[in-house]
């Protein structure tokens, strides 16, 4: 599936697979937590216990008590070990956290960090935008089930990130109890420049992990790992590939989630540049197109903003939504500037039944309008709409729209445009 062929694009084949969006839905939402700084994630533990847990972008995870009320003390505080980031604006941080699916018994759980730069690479470049680099850590829970065991650690991966920003960071484990990693292309922008290749761009070349989603078995390890490369990787033993690659093509997968029903398909959510954002569903070897494709748009890094009629984009895999971005589109007829992603539903609310809900950063990047949008499943094409707040005027960003283990789906926000302040919100959103 990585080998490209000339290919004349069709917008018309192209749109094909992507809806329009239709009339708003009514939705509510109801302030869940509190006093966060950048909430970035969260989870349900599976143990039973109903408590959530919630990551800080600042390097903090939070728990949730069931009654709902916040523990003063940090599950887990990783403040001394992340990256220093920047006032205005930064993408690091600690950015994802997986349960093991054996949490209950073996109380394990994994988190994805920014820390300072490890120069372990002969001739490793100082880059211009700040590098560092991303930690795969393995982390235990102590005898108290609300602090983990911080001393615990046991990194699994480093990855040499070139600039601060496009780092992705969501972990997921699959229904095949794999932990899935979405990693950006390394930053900057149009997928080039320092750490990037100047030939084909990070995300298309498979001797590299950024631009990528990589499956991985935390229960094992390979020769010379801290992890086990699965045996059914698409690019296992494939001369230049890494065999931890799942899927590639990536500019800026930020959030994914595993539908917990159906057919448990993978829904990734890639930002990308100018123009176009998008959603994909996610398959193994899929080739999702970046920086060939921005969305079902021809791109050329030279000229970001001007789409060529064709490209080689053969194999490549069309995403299930699009839509303008409104920078491009100067604020009309399109949806937001960053896709945020989401999850599909499985809550006990029959109307929306294995809609994919999910949101959009701001519709500018002056910040504070975020939106949200439910995504429909007509036949194999997809439709969105705007979800609109009904009884909150929610000028707010949106950093990520996750579900708990029972189906409550949470809007994870912020009012401030960097990883700073205690003044940001987790709400519950409900019909």
């Amino acid at each position: 599936m990585h080998k490209l062929q000339k290919l004349a694009v069709s917008a018309a084949v192209s749109l094909a697979f992507i809806g329009s969006p239709a009339m708003a839905l009514d939705v509510k939402v109801e302030a869940f937590a509190t006093g966060l700084e950048s909430p970035v994630d969260l989870k349900e533990a599976p143990d039973g216990s109903g408590r959530i847990f919630i990551m800080e972008q600042t390097g903090a995870i939070v728990v949730v008590n069931a009654d709902g009320t916040m523990r003063a003390k940090p599950f887990l505080d990783l403040h001394d070990k992340i990256v220093k980031q920047y006032t205005r604006f930064d993408e690091r941080g600690t950015l994802g956290f997986a349960f093991h699916p054996d949490y209950k018994t073996n109380g394990k759980f994994y988190v994805y960090s920014s820390r300072e730069i490890v120069r372990e690479a002969e001739g490793l470049t100082h880059e211009i935008f700040g590098n560092h680099t991303a930690y795969l850590s393995e982390f235990m829970v102590s005898d108290n089930p609300n602090v983990a065991n911080a001393g615990s650690e046991r990194v699994l991966m480093k990855i040499e990130q070139p600039q601060f920003n496009h780092n992705g960071g969501a972990l997921e484990f699959g229904p095949d109890g794999k932990l899935y990693l979405a990693l950006g292309d390394g930053g900057f922008a149009d997928d080039w420049g320092w750490g990037h290749n100047k030939d084909i761009g990070n995300a298309q070349d498979l001797s590299n992990l950024l631009g990528k989603v990589l499956r991985l078995d935390v229960d094992s390890k390979s020769e010379g790992l801290e992890y086990g490369i699965p045996a059914d990787n698409p690019f296992v033993g494939k001369e230049g590939a890494r065999g931890e690659i799942f899927a590639y093509g990536f500019r800026n997968p930020w959030r994914m989630t595993f539908d917990t029903g159906g057919t448990n398909q993978l829904f990734v959510a890639d930002v990308q540049q100018n123009s176009y954002e998008e959603v994909d569903i996610v398959t193994s070897g899929g080739n999702y197109g970046w920086r060939v494709m921005e969305g079902t748009h021809c791109f050329d890094y030279h000229k970001p903003n001007d789409h060529k009629a064709s490209c080689e984009n053969s194999n490549m895999v069309a995403p299930i939504i699009e839509y303008n971005h409104c920078v491009k589109f100067k604020g009309k007829n399109c949806d937001g500037v960053n896709v945020i992603g989401g999850s599909v539903y499985r809550g006990s609310h029959k109307a929306w039944q294995g809609k994919y809900i999910f949101g959009d950063w701001s519709m500018t990047f002056g910040g504070g309008s975020g939106r949200l949008y439910v995504a429909t499943n007509n036949g194999g094409k997809w439709s969105h709409e705007r979800a609109n707040v009904t009884n909150n005027k929610f000028k707010t960003n949106v950093l990520a729209v996750l579900q708990d283990l029972k189906g409550n789906v949470y809007a994870l926000t912020s009012g401030s445009m960097g990883p700073f302040g205690t003044r940001d919100t987790v709400y519950k959103i409900t019909p």
